[in-house]
Formats: structure tokens, sequence, C-alpha cells
């Protein structure tokens, strides 16, 4: 707990430093990080976003991060991800335990960051949501704070010294992530899915920036021709 007090700082210093980051809809986080059960679900495009969403949200009491058990072969970054509160998960297989232990620490008030996509997407666009964190957030009875990151880069990915905006939306209660009838899970599950998608594409619209490079012109309005006088008939008798 020690090294995340004295590393976080550092990481916020050298992150505003190397990326220019703006945060947006802190008042939503706050607004549930009080000692309540919270899960922040967001989409996932390059390795480093738990470290920027953890300078994002700058709580001196360390969140838990979920990460795919191939980030902590590198015994480097593996050793950062662990001062981070990053917890490997078997993603190939139900990792029952590490759900139920992440759900207790929940319960008990520690934020908890995951990626419902499960891997990072290649083209910054929103992939496929599974269902753990759904699954996390119905057993500790958390509330889902939606969280986007959106890179200003022409690819929607991570370069080197581009902004980048993150961007909490407002809390999905509770109440709707509950499992209430195991028989109607797949579909209790499913709609929790829909509803954070729409949640994050929300929020990628109000919050995107400007495209970026020239853009395609849009073809002129084709002028409107007079109206043709309608052609008058002689009458029988009539002389031409």
């Amino acid at each position: 707990m020690l090294l995340y007090w004295i590393i976080l700082p550092i990481v916020w210093v050298l992150a505003h430093i190397v990326f220019r980051i703006d945060v947006v809809g802190m008042e939503n986080l706050k607004a549930v990080r009080d000692g309540r059960a919270y899960v922040i679900a967001s989409n996932h495009i390059a390795n480093l976003d738990p470290v920027f969403i953890a300078v994002a949200v700058m709580d001196w009491r360390r969140m838990c991060v979920l990460a795919k058990e191939e980030l902590f072969e590198n015994p480097f970054f593996g050793w950062f991800l662990r001062c981070m509160g990053a917890v490997s998960i078997d993603r190939g297989k139900g990792d029952t335990d590490t759900v139920g232990r992440i759900a207790a620490l929940c319960r008990r008030g520690t934020g908890v960051l995951i990626f419902p996509e499960g891997t990072r997407t290649k083209n910054g666009k929103l992939g496929v949501l599974k269902s753990g964190a759904f699954v996390i957030a119905a057993a500790a009875g958390a509330e889902m704070v939606p969280c986007r990151i959106i890179y200003d880069t022409k690819d929607g990915r991570l370069h080197p010294f581009c902004r980048m905006r993150i961007v909490f939306g407002c809390a999905i209660p509770a109440s709707e992530l509950q499992i209430t009838d195991p028989s109607h899970r797949v579909t209790a599950l499913r709609h929790m899915k829909k509803r954070l998608k729409e949640a994050l594409e929300e929020l990628l619209e109000q919050n995107a920036f400007p495209p970026r490079g020239p853009q395609p012109e849009q073809p002129a309005a084709a002028e409107e021709q007079p109206a043709a006088e309608p052609v008058q008939t002689p009458s029988q008798g009539e002389s031409l």
C-alpha cells in the first residue's frame, strides 16, 4: 500500500507530461465513492488504460483492477500492476475463486475497475461485452459506473503525446444489476450488457474529439430548376 501512495503521484505527473489528460464527469464517480460498493466498467484500447484511469480517479484508497494473466508475465510490468492494485484473472476459465474474492472486496467499499470487453480493441470501437463484470456487480450488490476512454488520434488508439479524455457516466443502479431468478440469468445478463453498451456509446457521442485531418467535402446541393410553365392546349374552335 505504501508503494501505491509513492507511485501514484509520480505516475500522475508523468501521465500529464507525456499525455494531456482531460477528466469529465468526476461528480458521477464521487456520488458513489462514499463506502458503497461500486464497479467502474470501461472500454479497453491500450495496456496503459488502467494506469490512466487510476490517475483520473486519484483515490488514496487503492482500487482493485482486474487484468489478464498474460500482463503479469513481464516481471517489471507485473510488479508495477500489483502495486497499482491489479489482480490477475484467467480469461479462458470460469475463475470463480477470483470473482468471489473481488466481489467480497467490492462489498467492503473497494472500488473495482473492470474492462468488460475482456481484451483490447484495435480500432478504438467498443467490442463485445463479456459477462464477468456484471456477475461481480451482481454478487457484490454494486452500482456500475460507465467509463469511456477516448484518444484524440486518427485511428482512435494510444500514441505518445496524444490528448485523451476519460469520461465517467451516471452510475447504473445496483437494482438493475441483480440476477434474482437463476432461470432467467442469460436474459438478465443480456439486458445488463445492452444497458452498459448504450451508456458507453452515449459517452463517446457526447464527448468525442473533433475529427482529425481534412474531411471529405459534402456534395453541393443541386440548384433548383424553375418549374416549367404548363403548356396551354388551344380549345376547339380557337385559332392557333
